[in-house]
């Protein structure tokens, strides 16, 4: 195993930068998801680390040794692609050695190998089988068996569940996860679908526009966001943004472009004066009848959980209830806002206020 650094990485297709001086420290068998919307630069960056893309500037390290002029097959890695790429005439047994007989490697160590892979992924039935033969997941398995019997210092998966539908995702998201803990191989995986990068990393690269917005561990994104970019992104509802200012006469109250007063614990002395952005996360809306009253928009019943949209003065608001909410679109509704989990947001710079 080791450890993989992108120092001042750069990469541009003729005049166009897409990525744009990125820095990234992976250490020795831990598991980083690299995510952000489509067009930000993770794929890139993967298929630079893979050998598949020339760096424009920069240096990618590989168990600290330099391999930006390494061929791919000298960098001692191994990728799970989108698309499984298995060959249709060869069984599974096939599929996950044929590395192995590229390299030469003996006989019987290289079904040593296949079986080892083939025991940790439940396919040791599934041997003789053909790709044809098999569903998405077993055929995914598949894909990582192949790269698991080359025993690489690093596994690259690029959006390997994307093809796979929402049932097959949650379990296969619990199986790559639980190989990890398993083989404790440095991994790099990316995806443009938060709730895997949440469920399932060490530590999560968000990325936009070729650059790194925040590096951390997922509850450190989710509680304490960098920015507005990260707070969007990061959470499913996705964070409430308002904008608005500080009461000039009382710091704990955020006054709304519409004049709707919003509570506030602890605003940093940088935040009065300034436009913001208050932030707020859907589950610290609270039912309460002594609180603010919105008028219903939509709500969505999903049986432990009711997420809703209330229009509070000018402002929609998306909720998260626990409690089964007896009402329907059109009526009014009283809530309470948790001040303590409010983030306030610089609204030029877009970067959350702290102190």
């Amino acid at each position: 195993m080791a450890g993989v650094q992108f120092a001042e990485v750069r990469k541009s297709f003729g005049a166009f930068p897409v990525i744009k001086g990125v820095n990234i420290d992976i250490a020795d068998g831990e598991f980083v998801i690299l995510v952000g919307p489509s067009g930000c630069g993770k794929s890139t960056l993967l298929r630079m680390l893979a050998g598949l893309e020339n760096i424009s500037a920069g240096e990618i390290r590989i168990g600290g040794r330099v391999v930006n002029s390494l061929a791919p097959k000298d960098r001692d890695i191994a990728m799970v692609f989108q698309n499984y790429a298995l060959y249709p005439h060869m069984t599974v047994q096939q599929n996950m050695g044929f590395s192995l007989m590229l390299n030469k490697a003996p006989k019987a160590e290289a079904e040593k190998r296949v079986k080892y892979a083939a025991g940790i992924l439940g396919l040791d039935a599934l041997l003789d089988r053909y790709p044809r033969q098999l569903s998405g997941g077993q055929r995914q398995r598949v894909a990582m068996g192949r790269a698991i019997v080359r025993d690489p210092e690093v596994f690259l998966f690029d959006e390997p569940l994307s093809n796979l539908d929402a049932k097959l995702r949650v379990a296969m998201r619990a199986e790559i996860k639980e190989l990890h803990q398993r083989l404790r191989t440095t991994t790099v995986y990316v995806t443009h679908d938060q709730i895997e990068a949440m469920t399932m990393a060490d530590k999560i690269v968000v990325m936009h526009d070729g650059i790194v917005e925040q590096v951390g561990s997922p509850l450190e994104l989710y509680d304490k966001p960098a920015n507005l970019f990260v707070g969007g992104f990061i959470g499913s509802p996705a964070m409430n943004m308002i904008k608005g200012r500080l009461d000039p006469e009382n710091a704990s109250r955020f006054i709304t472009a519409d004049g709707t007063a919003l509570p506030v614990a602890n605003a940093p002395d940088s935040a009065k004066g300034r436009d913001l952005v208050y932030g707020l996360r859907p589950e610290y809306i609270l039912l309460d009848p002594n609180g603010l009253s919105g008028e219903i928009v939509v709500i969505e019943p999903t049986g432990y959980e009711t997420h809703l949209t209330l229009k509070l003065g000018g402002s929609d608001l998306n909720c998260v209830f626990r409690e089964r909410v007896n009402a329907r679109p059109g009526e009014r509704l009283d809530i309470a806002i948790d001040a303590s989990h409010v983030h306030l947001f610089d609204a030029e710079s877009g970067q959350r206020l702290t102190g």
